[in-house]
């Protein structure tokens, strides 16, 4: 029988989402890729709670992750927490999220109070449990009336389905509207996960963290490593057939041979800090306090351990800073 390790509380760091009475730990595992019912099940179990022994408290799943079997990572979540997690269920946040497709339909997408309402209890059915911690619309809805959503989103918190709401992929007026509805309903909001990493930094620099910092919540950053490029495996050439994400797509503006420029400039300075090119990724992102996590998805340990050593330093000098910043701009 599983047991937690006693001492997880001590490696890794834990931050407050801004004035709320949330606390994520400054690193998430997210369970989009290979988290599904054709992956290794005792293999993901192992990962898991290994994220779970050593600090990861906060486990980032959605409806239609586990592709092509959409809702397998939350069956597959679902089934570790049964089988070990579940007398550690006050310690552990889990999220979940709606709003891409599910299916065929007009109810199998998008933010209606139909759809949202339709999805909780589907994702609670998955994930056996009475409720998650984050329930977030994954995305905004261009044709419902935002009031319809911040209502839908109000009622799992009245119902008891989801302690938070979040919000993913709202850029800034987006973000302000549906915060200032789900303020108006009183719905207690606290993050807005965004694509966020070194390589692609416009969260800073669109409205979108400045909005977050306003409200006094949190960010949680998705993409951090911009799908594997901010590590050492890429330093001598990007395949053409490399999986960028839709969101980092810009990255590559100037051409593969540019990004490869510029990460190897940024591993010199790694290499300086002795840290890897990842963890300094990571710890870059983490120096705003208003980051309140960063999500990272793997199915290594060796990955996993190497992640959660950024803790060991999270600081910048100056000269570190505006070498960065001189490579980035």
């Amino acid at each position: 029988m599983y047991a937690a390790a006693t001492d997880r509380y001590e490696k890794l760091p834990y931050r407050r989402v801004g004035d709320t009475g949330l606390q994520l730990p400054i690193i998430t595992l997210g369970l989009w890729r290979h988290f599904s019912s054709v992956d290794p099940f005792t293999d993901r179990e192992k990962l898991i709670l290994k994220a779970f022994d050593n600090g990861i408290f906060s486990f980032d799943i959605a409806n239609n992750y586990g592709s092509p079997d959409y809702g397998s990572a939350e069956k597959l979540f679902g089934e570790v927490y049964q089988r070990n997690l579940k007398p550690y269920r006050d310690e552990l946040v889990v999220t979940t999220k709606a709003g891409f497709e599910m299916g065929i339909g007009p109810y199998q997408s998008f933010n209606s109070r139909k759809s949202l309402l339709q999805c909780i209890d589907h994702s609670l059915t998955r994930l056996k449990m009475d409720y998650v911690d984050i329930f977030y619309s994954h995305r905004p809805d261009p044709n419902t009336d935002p009031e319809e959503t911040a209502l839908a989103l109000a009622q799992i918190v009245q119902s008891g389905k989801a302690i938070y709401i979040g919000i993913s992929n709202y850029d800034a007026d987006q973000s302000e509207t549906m915060i200032s509805l789900l303020n108006k309903y009183h719905v207690p909001f606290v993050v807005n996960q965004y694509s966020y990493n070194m390589l692609r930094p416009e969260a800073a620099h669109n409205g979108v963290l400045e909005t977050i910092k306003r409200h006094d919540r949190g960010l949680v950053a998705y993409g951090p490593l911009a799908e594997g490029l901010l590590t050492e495996r890429y330093l001598d050439g990007i395949p053409e057939d490399f999986p960028i994400h839709r969101t980092n797509t810009p990255i590559f503006a100037q051409g593969k041979a540019h990004v490869v420029t510029i990460l190897n400039q940024l591993e010199e300075v790694a290499q300086n800090r002795n840290q890897t090119l990842a963890q300094m990724a990571l710890a870059w992102l983490l120096r705003d306090p208003a980051v309140t996590s960063v999500l990272i998805g793997t199915t290594s340990e060796a990955n996993l351990m190497a992640n959660l050593d950024v803790a060991k330093h999270l600081d910048f000098n100056s000269d570190e800073v505006k070498r960065i910043k001189d490579i980035l701009a």
